[in-house]
């Protein structure tokens, strides 16, 4: 493993954590408001929902990190997981209509994805 494909995989699993927090723990709080541009009500609303979610990026990132300590099956580890994030950040950017999503999850894990690819 090279450290270039460690660190973006291990800055995705961090981004996938810090959803998680955001997602399940702050969701209808002013941080959690500000960061999904939310009103109060419409958090409320949506709150089982978001921590849904948010476990599931917890997921993300438990395989993200998994795969940094499985060194024997990094790439294949680090491949899938990373291609869940992409698609995830795909399908966020389109559905939210907001393409600030896409550069925030999916351009790191396409870079991840490249590097772990090219230094095999």
């Amino acid at each position: 493993m090279k450290t270039l494909q460690i660190f973006f995989v291990a800055l995705v699993a961090f981004e996938h954590i810090y959803f998680m927090i955001l997602e399940m723990f702050y969701w209808d709080k002013p941080k959690g408001l500000k960061a999904f541009g939310l009103k109060l009500e419409e958090a409320k609303a949506s709150k089982t929902l978001a921590q849904n979610q948010g476990l599931y990026n917890g997921f993300l990132a438990a395989g993200l990190i998994w795969s940094i300590i499985h060194k024997n099956n990094f790439e294949q580890l680090a491949i899938f997981f990373l291609s869940c994030v992409i698609i995830a950040g795909i399908f966020g950017a389109i559905t939210t209509k907001k393409i600030k999503l896409f550069y925030i999850q999916a351009v790191p894990a396409i870079i991840g994805i490249i590097l772990t690819l090219l230094l095999k």
